[in-house]
């Protein structure tokens, strides 16, 4: 398969005559504490009406709120924006630690793992936000930024004369790119695949009554989902590597809020494959832009030699396809099993760091510099 182009993740279209007067005006660009976004309306209202440039979820307030009142509680988080209280034309939510050399980082990027960006309504809004980024003099580390953000451009123009950027490749995210073949999925794998499937199926079904479920759960029934498919990653080897969100009390909360977030807006799907009406396997996801958004996949071990895994996956990738859905993102880095198994194509991300050329860009270079000699030497030792 051929790599997708990341130019697919870039802005949706914002309708003709909706887009706000921000840049008309060139209204200079705000330093703002997120809680000024939950206690103003007039700025609450702006960053929803800007999500219809959201490309992906991780843009949305929703995925702001969740991670400020749980993972990165205890950081500084700022919301670069431009534009007046009730007409944004960008925002880049960022979070640091506290103190004089705190770098900026995307919000949740190092505490989930995710790709993340700026929202911008066009490119304009992205080289204003540069600039703001340029006059507060912190370092700055974007690890994992779609390859075709125009924040890249804006940030190396920006930063010219007063600092160093440097752009390298980072982990792609896994996609399946989708249209009405997809309808059928096992179609689109070779002969000794598609047996795999139907042989995991019989053996499925030697241990009951095999069915799948799509929940696109109301608020009401939302916790009783979300706690049943936690407990099914809970059976899972996830809980032995720790990475199961069982297992950290605060990772669980922040996607409870984000995913009840989602449930409120009709965009959480929780996925189940059940035997005997037992749930075996499940995955959570959002549905946003007219794509599918895998956040979360477990299966109960007990039930490992049936792969219920794959037949979930199976089975709602060819629920999205006669949705009407452009794709199925897969969320997290390409694994092997994801890249033998499921998918080649990618969009591609890369990692941005700059530093100016002050006492704070100075102490942050040095950091980097002895982690990158540190782990070049351990790589010449090995």
């Amino acid at each position: 398969m051929t790599p997708l182009r990341s130019e697919q993740l870039a802005p949706r279209a914002w309708p003709d005559g909706a887009g706000p007067r921000a840049l008309r005006s060139a209204a200079p660009a705000a330093a703002l504490p997120f809680a000024r976004f939950r206690d103003d309306e007039a700025l609450l209202a702006s960053w929803q009406r800007l999500e219809i440039a959201a490309a992906m979820p991780m843009q949305s307030i929703g995925f702001a709120a969740a991670l400020a009142d749980t993972l990165c509680a205890d950081t500084v988080i700022r919301i670069f924006s431009i534009g007046d209280g009730d007409d944004l034309a960008g925002l880049l939510p960022l979070s640091r630690r506290p103190g004089p050399f705190g770098r900026w980082t995307l919000l949740g990027a190092i505490e989930t793992g995710e790709p993340g960006d700026a929202l911008c309504l066009e490119p304009a809004a992205a080289d204003l936000l540069a600039q703001a980024l340029v006059r507060d003099k912190r370092a700055l580390e974007l690890p994992r930024l779609p390859a075709g953000s125009p924040l890249i451009p804006a940030i190396q123009a920006a930063m010219r004369g007063k600092g160093l950027v440097t752009v390298r490749p980072a982990d792609p995210m896994p996609t399946i790119a989708l249209d009405a073949s997809w309808q059928d999925p096992a179609a689109h794998f070779n002969s000794g695949r598609r047996s795999d499937f139907r042989r995991a199926a019989r053996k499925a079904a030697e241990l009951g009554e095999i069915s799948f479920e799509m929940r696109a759960p109301v608020p009401a029934e939302f916790d009783a989902l979300f706690d049943e498919a936690v407990a099914v990653e809970g059976r899972s080897w996830k809980r032995g590597a720790g990475t199961a969100i069982a297992v950290d009390r605060v990772k669980e909360e922040c996607f409870r809020r984000f995913f009840r977030w989602g449930a409120e807006r009709g965009l959480c799907r929780i996925a189940f494959m059940r035997i005997d009406g037992m749930a075996v396997a499940m995955q959570m996801a959002l549905e946003w832009g007219d794509r599918y958004w895998l956040f979360k996949i477990g299966f109960d071990e007990k039930f490992a030699r049936c792969s219920p895994g794959n037949l979930l996956m199976l089975h709602s990738i060819g629920r999205a396809a006669a949705s009407g859905l452009v794709a199925f993102e897969l969320l997290g880095n390409v694994e092997p099993w994801i890249a033998t198994f499921w998918t080649q194509d990618r969009h591609d991300c890369v990692r941005l760091r700059a530093w100016p050329y002050n006492a704070r860009g100075a102490a942050a270079f040095a950091v980097d510099s002895g982690i990158w000699l540190r782990t070049r030497l351990a790589r010449g030792r090995g």
